[in-house]
C-alpha cells in the first residue's frame, strides 16, 4: 500500500513547533515510502482564522523545506461533504437529537456524581430543529481499541466516552466528524498527529466504521494511526503557548537554519541511528514510525541553538556569508524587512564583511548575532558599552596607559594581526599586565565591547588610520 499523509494545521495562530515536528514526521514517512503528502488547512473556525495565519502555514512549511504533493485544500470546500455525511448516520439511525443545555448536563452529573452526558435524550425521539445539537448514539457496551503506531493497543470502554455531539445547532459539523470525511475523501492511509488527539480516535473510528455502513457512503478502510509524544518544557509540562517560545516564526527571524530546525525537530521523539546529526536525505532515508518514542519530548532551546550553531561552523565561508545576508544588507531582495542592523546602509561593505567571516563564523550561534559582532567595522561612530568602559577605562589607570602607549607603538609598526599581538603583549608585560588584561582597553576602545572576533585580525581588518582614530577618542572620552 502506497502511503497517503495529510498535514492539517488550523490558520488561528502563528505556526507551533509542534505543528512543525507533526508535518515534519507525516512528509519524512511520505518521503521514505514513496508517499504522497497532502496539505489540507482546517479553516472552518471562521471566528479565530485570519488570511496571514493561513499563508504564514504555507509560508513556514516552504522555509523548512516540506513541499507537499496535493493541496493546499481548504476544509471549508469540504461542508457539503460533512453535512452529507451528518445525513446518512441520521437516517441510519446513528444519531439522535438533543436539546439539553450545559447547565442541565451539568446539573444532572453533579447529582449522579458521574461527570459527562447521560444520554437523557437517548430514548426521547425528538425531532431535529434550530434548538437540538445531534449525538452520536455510542454501543452500550464494550471496547474500541486502536491499534497505534507508536503506542501500541490502545483501548477505550465506551461507558468513559458517552454520547458525543456530533453537530451543533447552528448547523456547525465539529471537528471529530468533519476532520474524519475529509480524511476518507481524501484517502489518507495514515494518520500521524500530536498525542492530545488520542481521545477523539476511538470516536472517529466508530463513525468511520458506521459511515461504511451508510447507504450512499462509499466504504473506506480504516486508515493507521500514529500519536506522537507530546513537547514539553523544562518544567515537563505541555508546552504554552503564553508562556514558551513555540513561534517557529521567531527562530526563523532570529537567524536559525532551516536544515537545523529540520534536523533538531527529528529528534523530538525519534533518534537517527547514524547520530543526531543528520542531513534531510539521511532522515529520509532512516525514518522509522515504529522507533518513535512514547515518552514526552523536551523542546530544548539550549540544545536547539548549539545544533544550530554546529550547522553554521559547518558551512563554507561563502555559504556563510550569502546566508548573513538578509541581516547584514536586509531589503526585500534579501527575503528580510525587519529590524536594520546597527549601521546605515551606505556604511556597509560587502568585501569587508567577506573578509570578516571567518572571523565571526566559529563565534555564532544565530545568523541574528552577526550585525553586532561586525558593526565596529561600518560607520565611524561606535556605540560603546558604558559597563565597560567604565571597568576597563574610567576606573583602570593601567587601561588608560596602555591605550596611550599602544597609539604611539601601532603608528610605527607593521599592521598584520602578528605585529600587533607581539606589540600588544610587550605593552602589557611593561604594566604588568597579561595579554588578556592588556587586550581588554584595546577592544573597548576600538568595538565598544568586551567581547567579539579576534581582536588582532579585527584591527587589521579595520585598519591603523580608524584604529588610531579610535583609541585616541576612547582614551579623551575617559581622561
Amino acid at each position: 500500500m502506497t502511503p497517503r499523509v495529510r498535514f492539517a494545521p488550523s490558520p488561528t495562530g502563528f505556526f507551533h513547533v509542534g505543528s512543525a515536528r507533526t508535518s515534519l514526521f507525516n512528509w519524512l514517512f511520505a518521503r521514505r515510502h514513496g508517499g504522497t503528502f497532502v496539505l489540507r488547512i482546517e479553516d472552518t473556525d471562521t471566528e479565530r482564522n485570519r488570511d496571514e495565519w493561513r499563508q504564514g502555514i504555507l509560508d513556514a512549511l516552504t522555509w523548512l523545506g516540506l513541499d507537499w504533493d496535493e493541496g493546499p485544500t481548504l476544509q471549508s470546500d469540504n461542508l457539503g461533504d460533512h453535512h452529507a455525511a451528518v445525513e446518512a448516520l441520521w437516517e441510519e439511525g446513528y444519531l439522535y437529537a438533543c436539546d439539553c443545555t450545559r447547565e442541565q448536563i451539568d446539573a444532572r452529573a453533579a447529582a449522579s456524581g458521574h461527570p459527562g452526558y447521560d444520554g437523557y435524550c437517548r430514548t426521547r425521539e425528538l425531532p431535529r430543529g434550530p434548538s437540538t445539537a445531534l449525538r452520536f448514539r455510542m454501543p452500550d457496551e464494550g471496547t474500541t481499541t486502536i491499534e497505534d503506531l507508536v503506542r501500541g493497543a490502545v483501548t477505550f470502554p465506551h461507558e468513559a466516552i458517552g454520547d458525543f455531539v456530533v453537530m451543533r445547532p447552528t448547523g456547525v459539523v465539529l471537528y471529530p466528524l468533519a476532520n474524519l470525511v475529509d480524511d476518507r475523501s481524501a484517502r489518507i492511509t495514515h494518520v500521524i498527529r500530536g498525542e492530545d488527539l488520542l481521545p477523539t480516535t476511538p470516536k472517529q473510528v466508530l463513525m468511520w466504521e458506521a459511515l461504511n455502513h451508510c447507504a450512499g457512503q462509499e466504504r473506506v478502510d480504516l486508515p493507521v494511526y500514529a500519536h506522537l509524544p507530546m513537547l514539553v518544557n523544562e518544567q515537563r509540562k505541555k508546552l504554552s503557548k503564553r508562556k514558551d517560545p513555540v513561534a517557529l516564526e521567531s527562530y526563523r527571524d532570529q537567524g536559525y537554519l532551516p536544515e537545523a530546525m529540520v534536523n533538531y525537530l527529528a529528534l523530538l521523539g525519534w533518534s537517527p541511528p547514524g547520530g543526531e546529526i543528520a542531513d534531510r536525505a539521511t532522515l529520509i532515508g532512516e525514518f522509522d514510525l515504529s522507533a518513535v518514542s512514547r515518552s514526552p519530548a523536551f523542546f530544548d532551546v539550549k540544545k536547539l541553538t548549539h545544533l544550530n550553531g554546529e550547522y553554521l561552523r559547518a558551512m563554507t565561508s561563502d555559504a556563510f556569508a550569502r546566508a548573513c545576508r538578509p541581516w547584514v544588507s536586509p531589503g526585500p531582495e534579501t527575503g528580510r524587512t525587519g529590524a536594520p542592523p546597527p549601521w546605515a546602509p551606505n556604511d556597509f561593505d560587502a568585501d569587508v564583511f567577506a573578509r570578516a567571516v571567518p572571523l565571526v563564523q566559529t563565534r555564532v550561534t544565530t545568523l541574528s548575532e552577526v550585525p553586532a559582532m561586525v558593526a565596529f567595522l561600518f560607520g565611524d561612530d561606535v556605540a560603546y558599552d558604558e559597563e565597560a568602559v567604565a571597568a576597563v577605562l574610567a576606573n583602570d589607570p593601567l587601561g588608560r596607559v596602555v591605550l596611550a602607549v599602544a597609539i604611539e607603538r601601532f603608528a610605527e609598526i607593521d599592521f598584520t594581526a602578528a605585529s600587533l599581538h607581539d606589540a600588544l603583549i610587550e605593552i602589557g608585560e611593561g604594566v604588568g599586565l597579561s595579554l588578556r588584561r592588556a587586550q581588554a582597553p584595546v577592544r573597548v576602545a576600538v568595538t565598544g565591547t568586551r567581547v567579539g572576533p579576534p581582536l588582532f585580525e579585527s584591527l587589521e581588518l579595520l585598519g591603523r588610520e580608524r584604529t588610531l582614530a579610535r583609541l585616541r577618542a576612547a582614551l579623551a572620552r575617559v581622561s
